[in-house]
C-alpha cells in the first residue's frame, strides 16, 4: 500500500537562486545530487516527516525544461514512500491507475522510483519511491 507523504517535488530554472529563496525562509539544503538517468540536479530540503525536492534540468529538452516552459516553475510532483515498488506499481495497474513507468528506474539516494500519469491522478504527477532496503525511510 502507498504509505506516507516522502517528498513534493518542485521544478525550478535555477537550482541556486532556488536554495537562496528557501535559505531565506529558514529551510536549507540537506543534499544535492545529479540523477542523470533523469536528467535532472535535485537539492532535498528537510521540512518535518517530508522533504521538498527542487529539480533542475541539467538538458535544455529534459523532462523538467520542457515541464517549465509548458507550466513554469513550481509544483511538478507529489511523492509517497512505498515498501513494495513492484507489488505497488501492479496493484495500481489492476486497479486501472495509467503508470508512466513499466518498471522500477532509479532515483535519487539509491532509491526506485515510479510515476502514476497525471491523468490518472486529477493532473497530479504521483510518484511512487521505495528505499534501497524495502523500508518507508524518507
Amino acid at each position: 500500500m502507498i504509505g506516507p507523504l516522502h517528498h513534493v517535488g518542485i521544478a525550478v530554472r535555477s537550482l541556486e537562486a532556488s536554495l537562496a529563496t528557501y535559505r531565506r525562509l529558514g529551510l536549507p539544503a540537506a543534499s544535492v545530487e545529479e540523477i542523470p538517468t533523469e536528467g535532472v540536479r535535485a537539492a532535498f530540503l528537510d521540512v518535518g516527516d517530508a522533504r521538498l525536492e527542487i529539480l533542475e534540468s541539467l538538458r535544455p529538452d529534459g523532462v523538467i525544461a520542457r515541464f517549465i516552459e509548458r507550466r513554469g516553475e513550481g509544483l511538478h510532483h507529489v511523492a509517497f514512500a512505498v515498501v513494495d515498488i513492484r507489488e505497488e506499481m501492479s496493484r495500481l495497474r489492476d486497479a486501472g491507475f495509467r503508470l508512466v513507468d513499466e518498471a522500477p528506474r532509479p532515483g535519487a539516494h539509491g532509491r526506485q522510483v515510479a510515476f502514476v500519469h497525471p491523468k490518472a491522478a486529477h493532473g497530479v504527477l504521483v510518484e511512487l519511491v521505495q528505499d534501497s532496503a524495502g523500508t518507508r525511510e524518507r
